[in-house]
């Protein structure tokens, strides 16, 4: 028996699924599928990304077994996983951004040669990878008293994970992959609570004690054996509008951080400024000039200050 409330229930869904149909809603919320042309997929590219952590940290992540007779067979699966599963997500972000990428002119089947070609050269640069994953890995076993090995360090620590996605989406952005780069970091960014934008350049020896907190911005130069800490934001001051009061992208709006650098928690450097080599930068400081090298930026000496009767105040 169908009651006067059943009778209501239905009315409201389907007065809501009328509603969620009028295509003049969806504005920019809608992706209009092309056919045969697959769709990125988040939980493939958490695989691929662990595939990748596999082949590049032997041994500490998945069964990767270390006996020279089997390793390199092992290693060639791997391998081979990584490109099947790359051009497929490659092809899916090209497929995906075809407007916006200006290959609109490109079908799914020349898409498909294209996201092989360059998955090949991405796999081409894994031991490149590794030997720079190596270098951050040291970079933060060296640069914390806390840690007791490097296997703690590659385990453990949340700046490996989110500066190892950070490499892997930074090469797909050098070799011109829409979307996915970005995913990959939002992932990393999700997970660890670091947010480094893949298209930032970052040299070797990078580190970031504790991590929490960290904004690197788009445009971004960072030199060799630069170490930040939680908080830390290098960020833009402002962004240019066009003509229609909407920022310009793609300008260079971030900072450039020479080689030898520390960064020191919460502190906030903002615009295209440069903070010399070998500088420090303090604690909770608001940095919006150039640093000159080998400088040293702090806040001011605590004063302690006492009022008697209210004087003062």
């Amino acid at each position: 028996m169908v009651t006067s409330n059943d009778k209501k229930i239905n009315s409201i869904l389907s007065q809501t699924a009328s509603q969620l149909s009028d295509a003049s809603t969806f504005g920019n919320v809608c992706h209009e599928h092309q056919a045969g042309a697959p769709m990125p997929s988040t939980k493939k590219i958490g695989i691929l990304v662990s595939k990748i952590r596999e082949v590049i940290f032997p041994g500490y992540f998945g069964n990767t077994p270390l006996d020279p007779l089997v390793n390199q067979y092992y290693m060639g699966v791997y391998v081979d996983e990584i490109f099947e599963m790359l051009s497929e997500q490659i092809l899916a972000g090209l497929c995906f951004g075809c407007a916006d990428w200006k290959i609109e002119d490109r079908d799914v089947d020349s898409n498909h040669q294209f996201s092989r070609n360059i998955a090949s050269q991405f796999v081409e640069y894994l031991p490149e990878l590794r030997r720079l994953l190596s270098c951050d890995v040291e970079a933060a076993f060296l640069g914390d008293p806390a840690a007791h090995g490097r296997g703690e360090v590659i385990f453990c620590y949340p700046a490996i994970r989110a500066i190892s996605s950070y490499r892997i989406a930074h090469k797909l952005v050098e070799l011109q992959v829409p979307l996915i780069p970005r995913i990959i970091s939002e992932m990393a960014h999700s997970e660890t609570g670091i947010d480094i934008n893949p298209e930032a350049q970052i040299g070797e020896y990078f580190t970031i004690d504790h991590g929490t907190g960290t904004v690197i911005g788009a445009t971004c130069i960072i030199g060799k054996n630069v170490k930040l800490y939680q908080g830390v934001t290098l960020g833009a001051v402002s962004f240019p509008l066009d003509n229609d009061g909407n920022p310009i992208k793609g300008i260079p709006r971030h900072p450039i951080i020479e080689d030898d650098v520390i960064i020191y928690a919460q502190a906030t450097i903002l615009g295209r400024v440069t903070i010399g080599k070998g500088s420090v930068i303090g604690g909770n400081v608001w940095v919006t000039n150039d640093v000159a090298p080998n400088s040293k930026v702090v806040q001011l000496k605590v004063r302690s200050v006492s009022y008697k009767d209210g004087g003062g105040i």
